[in-house]
């Protein structure tokens, strides 16, 4: 039948929507202002310092993303490989720089036993892509390897302190000095009973097959390891939140796999309402013999209520001083909001991982459940003094978001990372020795007058200390060792296997950051001396480490041809 012409006026505004409709769909003529245009890319080996708004210029290239990294960026002696796409975030923070003894000869910072910055880079490279260099922290892919670092003998004197000396492999005339912790490893029967409130993101980002779907494999793992003594409740949250699963023990085992089973995605992102009812949650039901948790599983996207991160932190740290902590689960690519994670799990005496697989769900909900969910000592600050007759210039390699001031390092009121039972802290710095002072600085002339150093302390490089709370107390306790060049080997050879591979996964952290120190320390050096130092590497994470960089080393040539 001949449409009326009464109707047209009616339909004028839908036939209006689908013409533009198609419109957008169609290709078209890209109009470009002159003025407006981006200047062209860099030549390979070009020298370029970026800082802030100047980013957005060449955002048309490499995928340099400004909402990701506002820091300065300076090309390597190589060509610019493509950088992950999409809108994740991550911490807005400039790498630690080489400080003068005689300026400032104590270095402090917090412990940090995160391992997310390793997950995501590992997803990236798989993916053939090379990781925005903000999302590389050097100090949680060295964290993310198993070390056997000497063990403690007892709880009440939680870790063991293992330090040495050797050359540096990218710079001849410096040395690394090498710090490790390892935590005292409690027994299944040891530990204490888990009251844990698992609060899940449900809302529509977290729908693809990488976040929630993947998140309810590792809580299924998750679930099989508990015990009859341990408390498991569920919170969600999307528009609002709601109470997924009551308390229940451990040994209703299927219950609680039900409820994980039953998990949909759909709706907005009411973080901080979730967190909210997850804490309360935990408060009810608190027991001071047990671990009181919420593990937070999201991709960090909180897009209704409160989003201020400083409020969340605020709510966080309150928390925390009741006795619940906060550990985070990242998931998923594109959206990942890491800086928020990183400061919310700081403020929860928790840690953060990045769940990029079920093997690394099952690392981090299963085989590493104890280091994960049971700590040993909190507030683990760590300090090291340098000898001005010894060391003319140190750096300390990645931990740029743990820095503290000197003053903290006494200060029991001011918060620093937890660490779990068998947790292990490697740092790195690398030294200048005093005799390389000269190819530093110019001597000042009119320098005051040195303090001597305490008679039998000259033949100390440094000296370490490290400062804990046992779970509990509020007095901290401290552990100290002197660092001598009698630890130091004749080569890099000569160091133990977990020494060496530790520097080869910190010069390859440093080369994806871009950092001038090793620029002429290639993928190629990097995965020789890791391969050399795998030992016996039974669950094959070194093994994986050496073909990531080799990865790289690919990405790498083939982004001369435009393209990795």
């Amino acid at each position: 039948m001949p449409r009326s012409r009464a109707t047209l006026p009616a339909a004028l505004p839908l036939l209006a929507a689908t013409l533009l409709l198609a419109a957008c769909s169609a290709p078209q003529q890209l109009q470009v202002d002159s003025a407006a245009a981006p200047p062209p890319p860099p030549a390979p080996g070009t020298r370029v310092e970026m800082t802030g708004s100047a980013l957005s210029s060449y955002s048309g290239y490499a995928g340099v993303q400004p909402t990701t990294f506002q820091r300065r960026v300076a090309t390597m002696p190589y060509p610019m490989p493509q950088y992950a796409p999409g809108a994740d975030r991550f911490p807005d923070v400039q790498a630690n720089r080489a400080v003068l003894v005689e300026e400032q000869p104590v270095s402090t910072f917090s412990s940090d036993v995160d391992t997310a910055s390793y997950a995501y880079v590992r997803r990236q490279l798989n993916a053939g892509r090379m990781p925005p260099p903000a999302a590389v922290r050097v100090e949680e892919m060295v964290n993310y390897f198993p070390y056997t670092y000497a063990a403690p003998n007892k709880a009440s004197q939680p870790f063991a302190l293992t330090t040495a000396i050797m050359p540096s492999p990218w710079n001849a005339d410096n040395q690394l000095l090498y710090v490790a912790v390892r935590g005292y490893d409690l027994q299944r029967a040891e530990r204490p009973p888990m009251n844990v409130v698992l609060l899940v993101d449900v809302s529509g980002s977290m729908a693809p097959q990488d976040r929630l779907p993947l998140l309810k494999q590792g809580f299924r793992l998750f679930a099989q390891g508990l015990r009859a003594q341990d408390r498991v409740a569920i919170v969600t949250y999307a528009n609002g939140t709601a109470v997924a699963l009551e308390p229940t023990t451990g040994s209703d085992r299927q219950k609680i796999i039900d409820a994980i089973d039953a998990l949909q995605a759909a709706g907005g992102t009411a973080g901080r309402d979730g967190l909210e009812r997850a804490y309360a949650m935990a408060q009810r039901h608190f027991d001071a013999k047990a671990v009181n948790r919420v593990i937070l599983a999201t991709d960090g996207d909180f897009n209704i209520g409160v989003r201020d991160p400083r409020q969340l932190e605020t709510l966080i740290a309150d928390k925390r001083k009741s006795g619940v902590y906060l550990s985070i689960f990242g998931v998923g690519d594109g959206n990942l909001n890491d800086a928020l994670i990183q400061r919310l799990t700081q403020s929860g005496n928790g840690n953060a991982a990045y769940i990029d697989s079920l093997l690394e769900a099952r690392k981090a909900l299963q085989a590493e459940l104890g280091s994960t969910m049971f700590p040993i000592a909190n507030d683990v600050k760590m300090q090291v003094e340098f000898n001005p007759a010894r060391v003319a210039a140190y750096r300390l390699i990645g931990y740029e978001t743990r820095m503290l001031a000197r003053q903290d390092f006494k200060d029991d009121k001011v918060d620093a990372g937890d660490m779990g039972a068998g947790h292990t802290v490697t740092a790195i710095y690398e030294i200048t020795p005093a005799a390389g002072a000269g190819k530093l600085v110019d001597p000042l002339l009119y320098a005051a007058a040195k303090k001597a150093v305490p008679a039998g302390k000259n033949d100390e490089l440094a000296f370490v200390r490290v400062r804990y709370k046992l779970p509990g107390e509020s007095k901290s306790r401290l552990a100290e060792q002197p660092v001598r060049p009698a630890t130091a080997g004749a080569t890099l050879a000569a160091a133990p296997a977990d020494q060496r591979f530790a520097v080869a996964v910190t010069a390859f952290g440093q080369r994806l950051r871009g950092e001038p120190q090793v620029s002429d320390y290639s993928y190629a050096d990097i995965a020789t001396l890791a391969n050399d130092a795998r030992g016996t590497d039974p669950d094959g994470y070194r093994a994986e480490f050496v073909k990531l960089v080799r990865m790289a080393e690919s990405l790498g040539q083939a982004g001369a041809t435009g393209r990795p």
